[in-house]
């Protein structure tokens, strides 16, 4: 069960079969999980986050799910590396601190992190809009 809150995170994003989406401080990956769902099963989710335990949460709770299709990995963002992953379409991140101003210092690498996972034209989506902002470069 998501919150009200993940759910309207979810129902903002311009989601369609097929997508490979990258969900950045996924926490126990509720979110994750019904992305997977509405990409269906040619779409792809990672979601990332900082906290093991929050990853152990994650993939103990997508029991049932292709893990070809839904994978979880301990990371932070600024750190994330694509390695031999295909490029995502879309990321978002909701309440992550290296994207919403609380930890400035790290922003740059963030979006650096973001850029290049991203395929050309792909946008992150992050909290502080109604009730997501679109971020496009």
């Amino acid at each position: 069960m998501m919150s009200a809150r993940l759910s309207d995170a979810v129902d903002a994003l311009p989601l369609r079969p097929g997508l490979h989406v990258l969900e950045i401080g996924c926490g126990p990956g509720a979110a994750s999980r019904e992305v997977a769902r509405r990409v269906g099963p040619s779409g792809v989710v990672l979601g990332i986050d900082r906290s093991p335990r929050a990853i152990a949460a994650a993939r103990r709770a997508a029991v049932g799910f292709d893990p070809d299709r839904l994978d979880f990995e301990c990371t932070s963002i600024e750190d994330f590396v694509l390695g031999g992953r295909p490029l995502f379409h879309m990321a978002f991140a909701l309440r992550v601190g290296a994207l919403d101003g609380r930890h400035p210092e790290v922003y740059d690498a963030a979006i650096a992190a973001v850029t290049a996972a991203l395929h050309p034209g792909g946008t992150l989506y992050v909290d502080g809009g109604d009730p997501l902002r679109r971020i496009v470069w």
